[in-house]
């Protein structure tokens, strides 16, 4: 069903809807690019770049962010990610969109989850198949349809995926914002639910490790000369957990540190995780954590350093993000789909173009399911169906109806 469609809408429809992306899923899917697996990520950005060589323009790799890391130890080091895509199409056209997707997965070099296979039920099971390179997928069906029709020449945008989006953009968080710049619209390709479903307003998120030294002493002869790391770190934990709210969560989710029972520990760091429902929650948060920490340094007598910060603000609906849900829903009825949204507890780079300024739909991926489990699935009817949606969309968008 293609009622209400314009007959260039319909070429472009046939053209993102013949594109040989379950192939590329497979193949894509077949490379592990866990967030850490550096040698598995440079393969997959080779792969994508020769794909997305397809577009006009240049596809450059680039360097990513240095990321500090906390570790066991207390040791603040550099952590290494992979490159980033970025290709940059017809930056003076009069309308000018950004796409995004990531080509990391939460699956490690040496996780046991590492094939695909056929579910009786025609559901692709397998690594990343849905979370996202069945969006990548779409994103390429649909941008090499709208190149193909007279509606390119009005639309300029770029592409960025990214390495590091499983654990929180840090090192591709300034490309983001950067080509966020000047964009009247974003699609992001994670996946949609199963039924279709997208994800509409977006809590925050803020992760902290909070490291503590205190003074070791024996846990016998003289502890009252030492000063218990431990004690502090969790001193901190309890404190911050009683602000946590309805429209803020606070989850202390790990204290390492540590050693013999004879031995009062002088180091502990504590892992703690924020979500906060609006800009104002994020204030608060900081606000009792600067708290939390002055207390407990001066009452247990311990130094604390706080490392971390809030990486994705809260992602809500406002009048922008409205009026281009609204395209989306009408462009899929056309289409004869039935788009639906509500809101998530999950965050994504969505949150990030969002905090740019520019109103953003960021599931519009494949439908699948069961995501960061080795019950990952892809619905692979979906891909010709979300392929289709993100041309028509596009489209509309270069005609300037946003």
């Amino acid at each position: 069903m293609m009622r209400g469609l314009s007959n260039i809408e319909r070429d472009a429809v046939d053209a993102a809807r013949a594109a040989p992306m379950l192939a590329q899923v497979e193949a894509w899917a077949a490379v592990n690019s866990g967030t850490r697996n550096l040698a598995g990520l440079a393969a997959m950005a080779g792969l994508l770049g020769d794909a997305f060589a397809r577009l006009p323009g240049e596809v450059t790799l680039v360097e990513p962010t240095p990321v500090d890391s906390v570790g066991s130890d207390g040791v603040v080091s550099s952590l290494q990610h992979g490159k980033h895509l970025h290709l940059v199409v017809r930056p003076d056209a009069p309308v000018r969109m950004l796409f995004t997707g990531h080509m990391d997965t939460v699956y490690p070099v040496d996780h046991a989850f590492q094939s695909l296979r056929w579910l009786d039920d025609g559901r692709l099971n397998g690594p990343g198949v849905a979370d996202m390179k069945g969006g990548l997928a779409v994103m390429l069906a649909a941008l090499t349809a709208v190149e193909a029709s007279p509606a390119a020449a009005r639309i300029g945008y770029d592409v960025v995926i990214n390495s590091d989006e499983e654990t929180g953009s840090f090192s591709s968080a300034a490309l983001l914002a950067s080509a966020a710049q000047g964009k009247v619209a974003a699609l992001t390709y994670e996946p949609a639910l199963a039924d279709g479903t997208l994800a509409g307003a977006r809590g925050g998120t803020g992760n902290f490790s909070i490291i503590v030294r205190g003074r070791s002493a024996h846990a016998g002869r003289n502890p009252d000369d030492g000063r218990n790391a431990i004690v502090a770190a969790a001193d901190i934990a309890v404190r911050l957990a009683k602000v946590r709210g309805p429209r803020l969560a606070v989850n202390p989710a790990r204290i390492e540190g540590g050693g013999p029972n004879n031995v009062v520990p002088d180091l502990a760091i504590l892992r703690i995780n924020f979500r906060p429902a609006t800009l104002d929650e994020i204030a608060r948060a900081q606000s009792h954590i600067e708290s939390a920490v002055a207390m407990v340094a001066a009452e247990h007598d311990v130094r604390i350093e706080v490392h971390g910060g809030f990486n994705r603000p809260p992602k809500p609906i406002d009048a922008g993000a409205a009026r281009l849900f609204e395209l989306v829903k009408g462009s899929g009825s056309d289409l004869g789909l039935d788009i639906a949204w509500k809101a998530t507890g999950g965050v994504c780079d969505g949150n990030n173009i969002a905090a740019a300024g520019v109103p953003v739909v960021d599931t519009m991926g494949v439908r699948g399911g069961a995501i960061h489990s080795v019950d990952e699935f892809m619905i692979p009817d979906s891909l010709a169906e979300r392929a289709a949606l993100s041309a028509v969309t596009i489209m509309r968008i270069a005609e300037g109806r946003l």
